[in-house]
């Protein structure tokens, strides 16, 4: 029967093994914390394999690639296996343990919905299984004893110890050795407590194993998360993100996670009011309310007569640099991922910075979020193609035509959060209304007020036109004296 010892850090790619293991095997889900926050505790321990080629070593980098958002951090305990199992009972399992050492389980979820938890692409990536830097002889520590650290750039954001397991280290090498043998240099990844979220380029994590109150330690395992430069291809699953992912990769308890309320910020009902209301007479009842600044300026639709309600899906451009580009314009970048994404009556509102000198979407785009019954587009920048976009039929407010690719001036960064355009502050959620007039932003928790009263003042302004029109002087009529206030309240109360 092999046996693995404990050594000290050698081979490139290796971590602190002396070459690379034949197996990692991960652990899904172990700690209470984690469970907790994710909202499911699992009767029994799941797994899934990682390549040798995710080791890294401690002082190395591990890479988002383009075009990617959610690369997050597991700071976990590595089992290193030192003793040919099969078939071993729990109360054996220790034995075959050589070694204990901190690991950081990098995953990038944009990839988790393409694999469907089989993690081969989301967790496989070179140097996405940092080990080291040093080992810990599994024979002087007790396995119930054990503590797992991590920071981010010098903050504390994760610390468990094994007590808080929900099954013990040695359940997880009795169990996999039922199913096949573990072999002396293999790695079992024992899951992360709760505390992991994102991570962004020049972002440094450091993980550490350690027994509380004595001097027995890994060593601090440093990764810096540094940008790729190329972007996933075609050939095959691509980089796919929703607001699920988003929430697991930041790791939202699942008691905060957001909730359906059963009544939606935008009912049918108040669609169908908005869309009644002129957007002259929302800024007016806006302004009442002290809302100044709720117009996105200079904007015109390119289907005069037109008319928007949605809710707002955010898009933000930040000016062109040529590096940054590359790590973000290529691929299945920001922009194409709201166009794939947005939903039926939603309105996409891109941050152009009020730069018209280059296109923020084209034809392909508009007949993409056409398909998908998005409401309209509003965007602070410029459209190219033009006309074809018009001719989709779907609405789009924009600074006017331009020739011009995205790169010309633009970086697309990010989706769904607080955006500018046209001078106007707009968030994911809120509700977008344009005609010929302009756009205006309304507050959710005001548009139904907002509305009701637009149309109310809609009818006054109506009846006030048709007294104009029959010839009555202005003075007194409009706005409405008391007299004439009674004499249009008589005239409601008829109708």
């Amino acid at each position: 029967m092999g046996t693995y010892e404990a050594t000290a850090p050698s081979g490139r790619g290796s971590g602190p093994l002396d070459t690379p293991p034949g197996k990692i095997i991960a652990v899904h889900l172990s700690y209470a914390s984690r469970a907790e926050q994710r909202g499911r505790r699992p009767a029994n321990p799941s797994y899934f394999f990682k390549p040798s080629s995710s080791i890294g070593t401690s002082g190395g980098t591990v890479e988002r690639p383009a075009g990617t958002e959610l690369l997050a951090f597991e700071g976990e305990i590595a089992l290193v296996i030192g003793k040919t199992a099969r078939w071993v009972k729990p109360d054996e399992a220790w034995d075959h343990v050589a070694a204990v050492t901190a690991a950081n389980d990098f995953g990038l979820y944009d990839l988790r919905t393409a694999d469907k938890g089989s993690n081969v692409r989301s967790k496989g990536g070179d140097g996405y299984t940092p080990l080291g830097p040093g080992l810990i002889d599994a024979r002087a520590v007790d396995p119930s004893s054990l503590r797992v650290r991590t920071w981010v750039n010098g903050d504390l954001v994760q610390e468990d110890t094994t007590a808080g397991l929900i099954f013990p280290l040695r359940q997880f090498v009795a169990d996999l050795s039922q199913h096949f043998t573990l072999e002396p240099g293999d790695v079992i990844l024992t899951g992360t407590p709760a505390g992991s979220t994102v991570v962004s380029p020049g972002d440094v994590v450091v993980v550490e194993v350690d027994v509380p109150g004595t001097s027995v330690s890994s060593g601090r395992l440093h990764t810096t998360v540094s940008q790729g430069i190329r972007s996933f291809s075609d050939v095959g699953s691509l980089p796919e993100v929703d607001d699920k992912q988003r929430a697991e990769a930041w790791g939202t308890p699942a008691e905060e996670e957001p909730v359906e309320d059963d009544a939606p910020a935008l009912s049918e009902e108040l669609r169908a009011k908005l869309l009644r209301a002129p957007v002259a007479g929302l800024s007016a009842q806006l302004r009442k309310r002290g809302l100044n600044n709720v117009a996105i300026d200079g904007v015109r639709p390119n289907l005069p007569g037109s008319k928007i309600v949605g809710t707002a899906r955010t898009l933000r451009f930040v000016p062109n640099r040529e590096d940054l580009f590359k790590s973000h314009g290529g691929g299945y970048n920001a922009q194409k991922r709201l166009f794939d994404s947005v939903g039926t009556g939603e309105v996409i509102v891109i941050e152009a910075r009020g730069e018209k000198g280059s296109g923020t979407l084209g034809d392909i785009l508009a007949l993409r979020a056409r398909y998908l019954g998005a409401a309209g587009v509003v965007t602070d920048g410029g459209v190219r193609d033009f006309d074809a976009v018009a001719e989709t039929g779907l609405p789009v407010f924009s600074q006017g035509p331009h020739p011009a690719v995205l790169g010309r001036k633009h970086v697309p960064w990010d989706i769904d959060v607080a955006v500018a355009c046209g001078g106007a502050t707009v968030l994911p959620g809120d509700i977008i209304v344009g005609d010929d007039d302009g756009v205006v932003v309304i507050p959710p928790a005001l548009a139904e007020e907002i509305a009701d009263a637009t149309l109310v003042q809609e009818d006054e302004d109506t009846w006030i036109a048709r007294q104009v029109g029959q010839g009555r002087p202005i003075e007194g009529l409009f706005p409405l004296n008391p007299l004439w206030r009674e004499r249009y309240e008589a005239w409601q109360k008829k109708q």
